[in-house]
């Protein structure tokens, strides 16, 4: 399993309402950090906080400025500290990581997914609540 390249398809993929933050969370962002809880309606997030439409992607993702034009695109979260928990358990299952299309993924991982299942929870351990298995 590789590092994390940035290459933001989980962000993209997920980013345009597929997240379910918690009602703490909200909470939480309404009282210390309003420029994230302007995007949040009814319990929901990424909306245009002028429109109220759904936004089609999280508004905090960052196209990452270029080394050189050949290189690949890079994504950054501006609010990473303070990202809803669904985007900290990202990724959890080797399944979802092929789905979704990882980049993460090597060949190997495909031969044995249950040995990548083990490298990725060791891999995510910091990332996930405490007693996730």
């Amino acid at each position: 399993m590789k590092d994390c390249n940035q290459c933001g398809k989980c962000c993209i993929k997920y980013g345009g309402g597929d997240l379910s933050p918690a009602k703490n969370e909200i909470d939480l962002w309404e009282i210390f950090n309003p420029e994230i809880f302007k995007f949040v309606k009814n319990g929901e997030i990424w909306f245009d906080p002028e429109s109220g439409v759904r936004l089609k992607k999280c508004p905090f993702l960052e196209l990452a400025p270029k080394i050189n034009s050949l290189a690949p695109n890079k994504y950054t979260c501006s609010i990473y500290l303070d990202r809803p928990e669904d985007c900290r358990h990202y990724p959890s299952l080797i399944p979802e990581m092929i789905r979704d299309e990882c980049e993460m993924i090597e060949a190997i991982d495909l031969d044995k997914p249950k040995q990548a299942q083990r490298r990725l929870d060791l891999l995510m351990k910091g990332s996930r609540p405490p007693g996730y298995s």
